[in-house]
């Protein structure tokens, strides 16, 4: 396994795990219209905002099977998003592919890295502080104003005796 800065041919590549994230998220949300009819292109709107060079690939054999970037906000920066194919999870391509990404921070001058993985999302969070990431930072909260649909929250964690649907 190895960790580089994208190039254009990963380009396909890196759509195609950005639509598996994309109908992982319409899985855990339940909701088929998450990322629109074609997901994989909004991978081209990312990297036109990200840009080529604060985006990395993790290769094994020659095939791409994970990325992840690096929005940049002074001294703190977020990894959005950091994505694994599916059937190479649990093998350690994500926490290298985070180690990597983290020492690029470093040297940006860095000093905070922080992820904003989805409250359903038990497997990245999960992921996520085991690798380090241990301290809030942030809770976003949510007040639903429009018709909720049956079964569209779950009940979530509790956080300072508090339980929040997600």
């Amino acid at each position: 396994m190895h960790i580089r800065n994208y190039i254009s041919p990963d380009l396909e590549s890196c759509r195609s795990l950005w639509a598996e994230m994309v109908e992982r998220h319409r899985e855990i949300y339940d909701d088929p219209s998450i990322g629109g009819e074609n997901p994989g292109l909004e991978f081209d709107n990312h990297l036109i905002d990200v840009g080529p060079e604060r985006t990395w690939v993790a290769e094994d054999d020659q095939e791409v099977v994970g990325f992840a970037s690096l929005i940049l906000d002074g001294e703190q920066a977020e990894v959005e998003p950091m994505v694994v194919a599916s059937e190479h999870r649990g093998g350690g391509i994500g926490g290298e592919l985070l180690s990597h990404v983290a020492e690029a921070a470093k040297e940006l001058g860095v000093l905070c890295l922080y992820v904003k993985p989805v409250a359903r999302n038990t497997e990245a969070i999960s992921f996520f502080y085991d690798v380090g990431f241990k301290t809030i930072g942030h809770i976003q909260l949510f007040r639903w104003l429009g018709e909720s649909v049956p079964g569209q929250w779950k009940k979530g964690p509790e956080l300072y005796g508090k339980t929040f649907d997600c």
